[in-house]
């Protein structure tokens, strides 16, 4: 499995698309604005990386205009708040079967790019 989660009008997003070409590499592209993540795989997310709010994106607009930064957010919260609004997820995300990157740090898009192989 190969997966790659975005926002096609982040300019960063493009940019590391434009880099690393993911659907020419098998790899399966989803605009998170147009589909929405699925419960599998945002749960499949978590499981390689830990927790969903590693997931998470406080940069998102909705973040503090929601009131969002003052308050204490569980697991749960950060789960259901990605689920409904696509905005939360750190992005982009390549989850692989046994792997997954989040964000786009270049730690995290060198280790897309040897992935994708």
């Amino acid at each position: 499995m190969k997966k790659a989660f975005t926002l096609f009008t982040c300019k960063t997003c493009q940019k590391i698309f434009d880099d690393l070409q993911p659907e020419k590499k098998g790899c399966e592209v989803i605009n998170i604005k147009v589909e929405s993540i699925s419960a599998e795989d945002l749960d499949a997310m978590k499981e390689r990386v830990g927790t969903y709010e590693a997931l998470f994106s406080r940069r998102a607009m909705k973040f503090r205009s929601m009131g969002l930064a003052n308050k204490q957010l569980t697991e749960q919260d950060y789960r259901t708040l990605i689920l409904e609004e696509y905005t939360f997820l750190k992005r982009p995300v390549f989850l692989f079967d046994n792997e997954v990157t989040v964000g786009s740090r270049k730690v995290e898009i060198e280790r897309a790019r040897n992935l994708l192989g």
